[in-house]
């Protein structure tokens, strides 16, 4: 007559070992607003917390506390209710839920290291991922995290190891944040025959792969492979991880932000100051005739699952800079091989885009170069199996190899091919 009793107490017991759960998202990039935590389920149930006037409320980031190793945590999502005030069809209304609710979200068990989850279990107005923790902590996001705090990290690191990575500040945000670049360039001062090349990322804050892509460039060009040598000893190469400083460090979403966003702020005056800072520097090398390549790294949609190229608007370019436009292209279909797929069709952003079309970064850049000047928009797929840190990094390393094997070719000369001087 004591073993049912006995069985109750070892429940009582067994359930009251289990710790509370809690959410924690108080944190750089952490975006969290909490409906619901089952503690007899072990289920959160959140939505992203951004504030629709700082950009689209897609993002959201989160670490869960008082998780028991080899227990399973699970986790619902919902697409935030709040009604979008920007122009465009989602005007007044809440953002479609697919632009928060990738297929595998990124999981961490230690707030540094980043995996897929599982696929996830689609709900109408959401999605649920059942993650097994492995400690007391979980962390959970849209996608691996790059915050500006992770940028200076690994600038930092890249010149610790590097003489010729020398880390600046591109701008002071109008929060008062940093935005950390670095300038990688290998032998004496940049002379008339130095390639210019700018590369940057996360115009669009919740767009962490962008973020991933541009580092993965950086770091082929800081190897030791005799082509990334070849390119840090012929170009000056200018690389911004986050451009969006403050909606990243605030866990918004940045784009359509008010009262601007930042890939629609390139104008004669911007009101971003990072967009104003790399006006400057792109201006400086137009001058100078030795702006090359602008590549500006981007996540589309939920629905695209092969990354693209943005081309721009036709008409402000030239036939030379038209000509080079499709050998890069070319180029860059041979050396984006996956594990991320590409799809080697591209979308032009620019008279039928948007009204802004002119104050887009690669238009505003056509319109300020040199006749040949490269400038394309890398659109890296996020909701795919490889979506991952490897798969961003492995495409950042592919499009760098690919921008070294474009410059090999000498795209000033009147025909493309000539090889430029040896390597020294």
């Amino acid at each position: 007559m004591f073993r049912p009793f006995l069985a109750l107490c070892a429940l009582l017991v067994s359930t009251a070992a289990y710790a509370e759960l809690s959410v924690a998202s108080d944190f750089e990039g952490g975006s969290a607003r909490v409906l619901s935590i089952d503690q007899g389920s072990r289920t959160i149930r959140f939505m992203p917390a951004g504030d629709p006037e700082r950009g689209w409320p897609c993002w959201w980031f989160l670490r869960v506390d008082g998780a028991e190793a080899g227990t399973t945590v699970h986790f619902e999502v919902m697409g935030s209710d709040r009604p979008i005030s920007q122009v465009g069809e989602n005007k007044g209304k809440p953002l479609p839920s697919s632009w928060a609710t990738p297929v595998r979200a990124a999981v961490s068990q230690d707030g540094t290291t980043w995996q897929h989850s599982e696929p996830g279990e689609k709900r109408p107005a959401g999605m649920v991922w059942h993650v097994q923790a492995t400690g007391s902590s979980v962390w959970l996001a849209w996608g691996p995290p790059f915050t500006p705090r992770d940028a200076s990290a690994f600038i930092s690191q890249l010149a610790a190891a590097h003489s010729f990575a020398e880390p600046f500040t591109l701008a002071r945000s109008l929060e008062g944040r940093e935005a950390p670049a670095v300038r990688i360039h290998e032998g004496g001062t940049p002379g008339a025959d130095t390639f210019g090349v700018w590369v940057e990322a996360r115009q669009h804050a919740w767009e962490s792969g962008g973020s991933w892509v541009c580092r993965g460039f950086a770091e082929w060009l800081a190897g030791d492979e005799e082509t990334a040598r070849w390119m840090r000893q012929h170009a000056e190469v200018f690389i911004v991880p986050i451009m969006d400083t403050d909606h990243v460090a605030t866990g918004d979403g940045g784009k359509e932000a008010i009262p601007q966003d930042h890939n629609r702020d390139w104008s004669d005056a911007p009101h971003w100051s990072e967009v104003a800072a790399a006006q400057k520097h792109l201006a400086a090398l137009a001058a100078e005739k030795r702006l090359d390549v602008f590549l500006d790294l981007h996540n589309p949609s939920a629905n695209d699952l092969g990354s693209y190229f943005y081309t721009g608007e036709d008409s402000l370019l030239s036939e030379i800079g038209l000509q080079r436009r499709e050998r890069f292209l070319a180029l860059a279909g041979e050396h984006l091989k996956g594990p991320i797929p590409y799809d080697p069709k591209t979308r032009a952003s620019g008279k039928n885009y948007h009204p802004l079309w002119r104050q887009i970064s690669n238009n505003w850049v056509a319109a300020h170069g040199q006749p040949h000047t490269l400038a394309l928009c890398l659109e890296t797929a996020w909701n795919t199996p490889s979506s991952t840190v490897e798969g961003y990094l492995a495409t950042g390393r592919q499009l760098a190899a690919a921008v070294a094997a474009y410059l090999k070719e000498n795209p000033r000369l009147p025909e493309a091919g000539k090889p430029v001087r040896e390597t020294k």
